[in-house]
């Protein structure tokens, strides 16, 4: 049994990002998407098409960064696509203009 796996990033047809991991080889997993297969977020936003993949030689460091991936905003998203770590970095310092809910800021 293969023990690693992609994490990948499709681009839906409504320029929404759409974010998985997958064992399976990405061509397949992509036409899988591409047919309506999983009747989830990709089915109604067809095509989608392939923007980023890594592959990681385990599966739970795969699901550990495409649940990281899933909380970013989308400009950083944006920016970690085309591998803009300069735009990534700027965007990670901005300070969010709510008020913070964390424990320690209390």
């Amino acid at each position: 049994m293969v023990e690693g796996a992609f994490l990948y990033i499709l681009r839906c047809s409504d320029g929404s990002f759409y974010i998985g991991v997958t064992r399976t080889e990405l061509e397949v997993r992509i036409a899988q998407h591409n047919a309506g297969a999983f009747g989830g977020y990709t089915a109604t936003r067809r095509p989608v098409t392939l923007v980023f993949s890594q592959w990681f030689d385990r599966i739970t460091d795969a699901i550990e960064n495409e649940r990281k991936l899933k909380k970013w905003s989308r400009a950083k998203k944006e920016a970690f696509i085309p591998g803009d770590f300069e735009a990534l970095k700027a965007l990670a310092s901005r300070r969010s203009s709510y008020p913070s809910t964390s424990v320690e800021d209390r």
